[in-house]
Formats: structure tokens, sequence, C-alpha cells
């Protein structure tokens, strides 16, 4: 077959689309500067235009030939610095859609042919040098020899050309090298449909594009198609592995740059911005299968939309992202409404806490099956990176693996140090969780701390958190019965539709329908999110940042000396982060008054769930995050003083009569009283030499 691709018709193409390049080439090997010898060929812009795309189906159906006289091509072409152009790499991006393959979808037709393909960086080894040609020197006569490598074990000469000794020494300074590495491809997680497990590819590179990706990284490689067989020396066989040899590597640096927005699409959302009822639209886009929540579901909504990551000049990072957790009663549907997130996010993982681990979080170190070294795989929130995870049953993780979140909620980054790696991983996503109560239903009158296995530490980093309870309620069960009927009615009649001759059709069921239907089309309702993510970042307006310090102040001022307090800097930041969410809501530029107004309820909603001492009727942060209230820390400390002060007279324990009496004068009752000890002795402030006396822990 007669091809157009010739060292000669690469040379044209060179000098009449990259002149600027090839000088700047030649310009950096004249200073002696010779790193970066690639040019990056715009397949889509400028190859698919020259000679009719005859060049570029032939790159795509014949790559080996064509690059080489690329290559060639290349050393022909003139510079003004007249240096020859020598052992430069053409590397070709943007290719055309038809030749953007998926992982699961590569078959034996592709062995040889140069494709396209996206996913996320999985696995990445370190950048080793790769012997391209080695030199040996004869033992016996000292005749210098040149092998080129093919293998993947050195190839040595089969004998001297000048006194056909057969023992040769290698000389590795003299042999030819080039820097190489592997990393593995794996397909975007929610691209896949249930039950699919993702699929993966190796890709290995060589030159100037090894080293520039990392785990959790999104990018579009293209390469050609390879194939090994199976198996280790003789035992080859019949089955192959595919691989990749890579060309060229595109970062993708838009979070949701995968998401094509038309020029229609930009048309209907920004219709559907205008619109007065955009709020309640988005409400009941989310779950409309779900009875109720409209608070809960409105603080979703502010999540996937997101607040604004800042930079400041002096190098500090403020997240944008905003973490939310719900906690309440078994059934619910809070695993619902995370699942519902993760069908509607632009960008989700979903886990739960039994099927976690600290290395499925964050990330594993493996043992490469060719070298035997140890390299970085990227977990679940590293893959979430730009986007949201979801963990259902956040409490039933092990303490040991939920540490691992502490540091991907505030400073959004994942740190390893294991089998002798060190490396920090970005985790730039937002936090749904779901947890169950230890006791199995929420009691309203104990500390939401008390009752959820979870750390202070961890809970005081979620922005929001709502509790879901199932109180019985004969109006709310009424409706909430007709709602589920109604629901499983239709799903029944839909199935015999599907299923069989039925006296149902699609226009009879159309008003049932309607009910359960997403106001907003999922697929609008993602690009809607992806457009103001990547166009809207609004500023405070001057009312709106004065309704905030408002807010803020007048919380705190409530605490005088002795009262709790209500609110920390991290609820305000949180404020923030949701008023920034509400204008992109609106695409708006502006955060406006009615933004703080709104989210100023959520927030104020949350804390009166979570933070409210049913002692005092005062909101107290503490009192959410610990446990313990601020009354409850005062009679603390009281009764501990008691039990100080009478231990001198009672050497073998102070009293539990005796304490009770003495707490009473102090205005505490004795069913408190009796409440308090128990917890000090479990939290180890007291101890009982024998049964019902107390003594103070003494820490020396």
């Amino acid at each position: 077959m007669t091809m157009l691709s010739s060292p000669n018709v690469w040379r044209e193409f060179f000098q009449n689309y990259y002149e600027r390049e090839l000088n700047k080439i030649a310009g950096k090997i004249s200073t002696g500067d010779g790193t970066e010898k690639s040019i990056y060929v715009d397949v889509l812009s400028h190859l698919a235009l020259f000679r009719e795309g005859v060049l570029a189906e032939e790159l795509f159906n014949y790559p080996d030939q064509v690059i080489e006289d690329a290559k060639n091509g290349i050393s022909l072409t003139d510079n003004i610095y007249d240096v020859k152009l020598e052992n430069c790499t053409p590397r070709f991006v943007n290719l055309p859609v038809s030749r953007r393959t998926l992982i699961r979808d590569l078959r034996a037709e592709h062995i040889s042919r140069f494709i396209s393909i996206e996913g996320i960086v999985r696995k990445v080894t370190e950048v080793r040098p790769k012997i391209v040609e080695a030199a040996f020197v004869c033992s016996h006569c000292g005749k210098k020899v040149r092998v080129y490598q093919e293998e993947s074990k050195i190839k040595t000469p089969y004998e001297c050309p000048a006194c056909k000794s057969k023992r040769f020494v290698f000389l590795p300074e003299e042999s030819v090298l080039v820097d190489s590495q592997r990393i593995k491809i794996q397909e975007y997680p929610e691209n896949l449909k249930g039950g699919e497990q993702p699929q993966s590819i190796d890709v290995y590179l060589e030159g100037d594009i090894t080293g520039i990706v990392n785990p959790g990284d999104r990018v579009v490689i293209n390469g050609i198609v390879r194939a090994n067989p199976r198996g280790q020396g003789q035992k080859k066989l019949v089955h192959m592995d595919l691989y990749i040899e890579g060309n060229s590597i595109e970062i993708l640096q838009q979070e949701y740059e995968e998401f094509e927005i038309t020029e229609e699409d930009k048309k209907r959302i920004l219709e559907l911005s205008e619109d007065e009822r955009i709020y309640e639209k988005i409400i009941k886009s989310i779950a409309p299968s779900i009875y109720g929540y409209e608070d809960i579901k409105l603080a979703i909504a502010l999540q996937l939309f997101g607040g604004v990551p800042k930079r400041l000049p002096d190098g500090t990072e403020i997240r944008g992202d905003i973490h939310i957790l719900l906690v309440g009663d078994p059934g619910v549907a809070k695993s619902q409404l995370l699942r519902y997130v993760h069908r509607i996010a632009p960008r989700s993982v979903y886990t739960t806490g039994k099927g976690t681990t600290t290395a499925g979080l964050t990330a594993t170190a493996v043992r490469d099956e060719v070298d035997g070294r140890w390299t970085l795989e990227a977990g679940a929130l590293v893959l979430a990176d730009k986007g949201i995870a979801l963990v259902d049953e956040i409490d039933k993780m092990r303490p040991e693996d939920r540490s691992a979140l502490h540091e991907a909620m505030e400073q959004q980054t994942i740190s390893v140090a294991k089998a002798g790696i060190n490396a920090v991983l970005k985790a730039r996503c937002a936090l749904l969780g779901a947890a169950n109560p230890k006791y199995g239903r929420f009691d309203r009158y104990s500390p939401i701390a008390e009752q959820i296995n979870l750390s202070p530490t961890l809970m005081s980093r979620f922005d929001l958190i709502f509790v879901l309870t199932d109180d019985p309620d004969p109006a709310r069960d009424t409706e909430l019965a007709k709602h589920i009927l109604q629901t499983h009615k239709l799903g029944e009649k839909l199935e015999k539709m599907r299923n069989v001759a039925s006296e149902y059709t699609r226009q009879s069921l159309e008003g049932e329908i309607q009910k359960v239907v997403p106001v907003i089309d999922p697929d609008l309702l993602r690009k809607y999110i992806a457009y103001a993510k990547r166009t809207v970042f609004p500023v405070l307006t001057d009312e709106a940042e004065k309704r905030i310090i408002e807010f803020y102040v007048g919380m705190r001022s409530k605490a005088k000396e002795d009262s709790p307090v209500p609110v920390t800097a991290r609820q305000l930041e949180a404020l923030i982060r949701l008023a920034e969410a509400s204008a992109r809501i609106r695409l708006s530029d502006r955060i406006e008054l009615e933004d703080v107004e709104r989210v100023i309820r959520i927030i104020r909603k949350s804390l009166e769930q979570i933070a409210l001492d049913p002692e005092t009727g005062e909101i107290d942060i503490d009192y959410a995050f610990s446990g313990t209230s601020k009354s409850q820390r005062d009679k603390i400390m009281t009764i501990k003083r008691i039990v100080e002060e009478l231990e001198k007279e009672y050497e073998k324990g102070v009293p539990e009569e005796v304490i009770f009496e003495e707490a009473e004068k102090q205005g505490i009752d004795k069913l408190k009283t009796r409440d308090l000890l128990i917890k000090m002795r479990e939290k180890g402030e007291l101890y009982c030499p024998r049964p019902d006396h107390y003594r103070v822990v003494h820490n020396y």
C-alpha cells in the first residue's frame, strides 16, 4: 500500500505549522539545553487540515511508520540557529472524539493503532532510566559494540566482530538512556453502570512526559496500543495483556472538563437561573421520591454547588467545599439521599464505613509486579478530587480508619508515608456522611456526641449536622404513607406495563409519574452545577458582609462571663461557604442579603438540633461536639471540688450520700449528681476505692 507519509512530507508540515516551535527547540539546543525536545502537534486543528487529513488517518492506522517519518522530517527542517534537530519527538494531542476509546472497549483490532483514552491515574511508578542502546566492550580485544535494546532484559552481543570472543563488559556510561515510567489509568467511577467494576490499563511513558502526573489526576493519554503475551520465560500463554505506549499526556485542569456544555445547554441553564423559583425547583429535583426534608435537600444542593476555594497571597489555602453529616434513626432514608446524590453529582465516589479501610480512603502502597518496587494507588478521597465523597455508615468505620478523614476534610490533602514513599496527594472534595445512633434510636435529650461513635475533632469539621428523627405524628405519617404507597403503586404499574400486556400506557400514568420525576432533568442539573462551578465566583456585597458580622457577633455576645460559647470561627467560615454556594445557584457574581438570610436559617436549624443545652435552653457548641455543656462542666467542677475537700476526712473514699448532701447545697439535685459521678468515673476523673465511695484521680 502506497502511503503519503514520508520525511519530506512531514518536513513540509512542520515548516508550515510549527516554525516557531522548531526555532524555540533549536535555540535551546544551541545554548546547550537539550532537555525538552518534544513538538506537540494539534491533530484536530492542524494535522487534520493538512493534505485533506490523509496524514492524520495514516497516523491512526500505521503509527509506528508515521511517527518514525515525522521524527526524520523534523531533522530535515530549517531553523534560524542552523542547528540540526535530531532525536526530537513529535507528540500528538487533541485527537478527534471518534478516536477516543473507553478502556473496557479496547479489542484486538486496536493493537498497533494510535488511540486516545481518558481516565484517572491510579498508580505511578518512580521515573527510572531505561537503556535504549547498550554499549559493550570485548574483554579479549577491547573492541566496543553497541546493541539496540527492545526487550525488558538487556540483550548482549552474540560475538565480537573482530576476535569472535563471547565475553563482554557492559558500559552504562556510554550507553544511550532515556527516562521511563509506568502509570495505571482507571475508568471514571461516575461513568460506571450498576455492578460494573472499573477497568484499568498500564501506560508506558518515555522522555520528557515522565514524572508529570500524580495519583488522582484526570488525564487523556494518546498513544499506541500494544500487546504482551502473559506468562514468564518460555511459559507464554495464548492470552495477551494490552498496554499503551504513551505518546502524549493531556492533564485535565478543569474539574468538569468532561461535561460538554453546548450553546443550547447554556441557554437553558441561563433561563433556569433567572427563574424566581430556582431554589424550590432544585430542592424538588433532589430525591423527589423521598418525602419531605426540604431543609436537608437545600443543604445538599448548596453542597453540590460549593463555595469558592481561595488561595491568599501568603500561600494560605481556604477550602470552598462544604461537609455535611446526616444523623438519625434507621429507616429515615439517609442512605437513599446519599445514593441519589451519587447519581446526580457531576463527580462522586460512594463508599460505606464497614467496607472501607484507611488505605481504601487515602492511598494504597502496592508492590510493582515488574520490578518489585513499591508504588502508590489512589483511594476513594483522592479519586473524588474536585467532586463529592459519600460515606454511608461513617460511624461503623474503625477509629484508626476515620482518623484519615481529619486531614482530608480541613487541609484537603492526603499525606502518605508508607513503604518508603513520602507523598502528599490532593483530596479537594466535599464530604457527605451518614451515621446511625449507637443505641438504635436518637435521643433528643442526650448530647449528639454521646450517641454517635465519632470523635469531637471529626464532628467539628462538618459545616452542617442534621438530625433525622422518626417521631410519630399522625398528620405527617398519613402524608408519608400516602407518598410511599403512591410511589410503590406507580412502580407496580410501570413494571406491569414493561413486562406484560396491560391496560396501562405511558400517557395514562403521566400524572402519577410527574409526582416523582425531578423538576429539573438530572442531566441538565449536572450541567448546571458544572457550569456554575466553572464560571461563577461570587463576591460578598457590603450588606451581606454586614449581616454576617451582625449574626456572628450577635450570637457570640450572648456568651457572658459564665455563659456557653454558642458559635466559633468554624461556623463563621461555614456560613460564608454556604452563602457563596447560594449565590452560585442563581449564577450570581454577588452574594446578596437574601443568600445570607437563607443560610443563617439553615445553620440556626442545624445548631438548634445538635447544640441546644436542654438544661439552659441556650446554644452551646461544646455540647454538640464534646457532649459536655458549659452548665454540665460547671457542675462537674463543683462535684470534683466537693470530693477533693472531703477526701481528707475520709481515707477510704468520700461516701456517696455525703457527696449528695454537699451537692444539694450547691443546687445540684441527687439524680444529676449520680449521673455526673458515673460520667466522671468513666472519664477517669474519679475512682472508687470501695463501692459507693469516691476519690479524685491525681496526675502527678
